[in-house]
């Protein structure tokens, strides 16, 4: 007996047969049940069984099996998805799968499915939010079986306080960065509202560093994706009192809409105004003149939250730190 397609799904007892033992046995073997006298001749005949007819056991069986869903629902909040976030889904999709967890992902941009009837079709083990959403949603989920709900950004009753991932370093170290040779320093804040839980923390690192230094309060300005706008925005940098010459972009594809702007003044970084971004993505080395650039270890991050995820799993002491996330700076030549 083969598996062919437009066939019923096969079952145990089709694998059973196939193999000449019992249900029971197969289901001991593929579901690798310890301390059971099986011999390894057995066990290779059930697996080559299986591998025939096309059989893997259940989602349910191994909920019964293991005691809790494989599944962690990823949400994420309508940001566009590219570059660094698309990076880190593919990155803990790898760091959860190497725990024996599978990583679903869903949108929350319109004109998505609403997320409660997601989380009821799955009943998965864990939650992971990227942005904050309402306790209720949180506490509905917790009643129906959901063993842990998690937030990046924000917190929920009876979970870690604060973000798991702080963003305020990010923005401390381009100010850092730029202090060392600038005294007034701009921000260049996204044109994004949704991005706000981003961009506050961000924000809060270069003034909290400008207080530090005693430098004033940091001139921001919203810089859309378009050479025309962002230009208007270096125009005000320039011509504030005792002008900005430095700026600290929200990330590196703000930060290159500022060197559009520049360039569409007839400017350049870093001569008129230095330019730092976030991400160093790929183009960041393209851009003329290549840009500096925080750079963040997004593998580290995404290991470090599927730890904290599954030792919350375990109901494992966890500390409400927030993970690490190691940053440094890639110099080029905007700043």
């Amino acid at each position: 007996m083969t598996g062919t397609p437009g066939r019923r799904r096969a079952t145990s007892a089709d694998v059973a047969r196939e193999a000449g033992v019992s249900r029971a046995t197969v289901s001991y073997v593929l579901n690798d049940t310890p301390h059971q006298r099986i011999t390894e001749a057995t066990r290779q005949r059930v697996w080559e069984a299986a591998a025939r007819l096309g059989y893997a056991p259940s989602a349910a069986a191994r909920t019964l099996r293991i005691g809790r869903s494989d599944i962690v629902l990823g949400l994420l909040p309508d940001w566009p998805i590219e570059h660094v976030l698309g990076r880190l889904i593919q990155q803990l999709t790898n760091a959860l799968a190497e725990h024996e967890l599978t990583f679903l992902v869903h949108s929350s941009g319109l004109p998505a499915r609403p997320l409660r009837e997601i989380w009821k079709a799955m009943t998965p083990a864990a939650v992971l939010a990227l942005d904050e959403f309402p306790e209720s949603e949180a506490e509905a989920m917790r009643t129906a079986g959901v063993e842990v709900v998690m937030a990046v950004y924000g917190d929920f009753r009876g979970e870690p306080r604060g973000p798991l991932v702080s963003e305020e370093p990010i923005g401390a170290a381009q100010a850092r960065y730029l202090a060392a040779s600038h005294h007034r320093l701009g921000y260049a804040a996204p044109d994004l509202g949704r991005l706000d839980a981003l961009v506050r923390p961000r924000l809060d690192g270069v003034r909290k560093v400008c207080a530090e230094l005693g430098l004033p309060e940091p001139e921001v300005r919203t810089v859309p994706l378009d050479a025309r706008d962002a230009a208007e925005a270096v125009r005000g940098w320039l011509a504030v009192d005792a002008p900005v010459t430095g700026v600290c972009a929200f990330n590196d594809d703000v930060a290159l809409a500022v060197l559009a702007g520049l360039a569409h003044l007839g400017l350049r970084a870093p001569d008129d105004l230095a330019v730092i971004g976030v991400d160093d993505i790929s183009y960041a080395a393209l851009s003329q003149p290549p840009l500096t650039t925080i750079v963040r270890d997004t593998d580290a991050i995404a290991r470090n939250m599927a730890r904290r995820l599954v030792e919350t799993l375990d109901r494992r002491e966890v500390t409400a730190d927030p993970l690490q996330d190691p940053l440094r700076v890639r110099v080029r030549e905007s700043a």
